[in-house]
């Protein structure tokens, strides 16, 4: 599934350089004088987020977000509209395109058909750099964008062909889609957190 823009909350300057994903994430937002709000993100691009909350924020104001599965993200509101509002993202060159594969991730998802699209909740080992072995021997470190019992999304340097097998770290998988820089694996079986953890590190 590719990433079309999909809101018309998005500024058209914004939707002409990036496409949108829609999102349905929980966080939170500072605003300049340090006040914390909860908020959800209605959509997303490398360049732009906008969100649904009561707080209205001045025009061109900074915002400092907190997003689930995301992370941090820092920008200027751009657009004020009844029951949220839009912001203008500043990320560097590297932080853009983490973002693009994290969103290219979720876009994915329902073709993906993961069972943790449903189910499982999504976790983070301490050390993101792994080792990859593809089905030929061949080995990569691979860094973990996303991850759950079930399946995973790396950024790596190579693309293995769909349905091959490859391990990650000790876990055994099958590529099941290629992303922007990397791929998503399934794994062979649903995982407990403790088994993947140890497997993975």
């Amino acid at each position: 599934m590719n990433m079309m823009p999909q809101s018309s909350r998005s500024e058209p300057s914004e939707r002409r350089r990036f496409s949108r994903v829609n999102l349905d994430l929980l966080g939170r937002f500072m605003r300049e004088n340090f006040e914390e709000f909860p908020c959800r993100v209605e959509n997303m691009s490398p360049g732009g987020v906008a969100v649904a909350t009561p707080v209205e924020p001045r025009q061109g104001e900074r915002i400092i977000f907190y997003v689930d599965h995301i992370g941090r993200l820092e920008g200027s509101v751009a657009r004020i509209y009844p029951g949220g509002f839009a912001v203008d993202l500043i990320n560097s060159e590297r932080k853009r395109e983490k973002l693009a594969a994290q969103l290219t991730w979720f876009a994915n998802r329902a073709e993906l058909d993961l069972p943790e699209d449903r189910r499982h909740q999504r976790l983070m080992p301490k050390d993101p750099r792994v080792d990859v072995t593809l089905d030929d021997g061949r080995k990569y470190q691979v860094k973990i964008i996303d991850l759950s019992l079930s399946g995973a999304a790396v950024q790596c340097a190579v693309r293995p062909a769909l349905k091959s097998r490859v391990t990650l770290g000790m876990m055994q998988g099958t590529v099941v889609r290629h992303l922007e820089d990397g791929f998503a694996i399934e794994f062979a079986s649903v995982q407990t957190e403790q088994t993947l953890h140890s497997l993975i590190g």
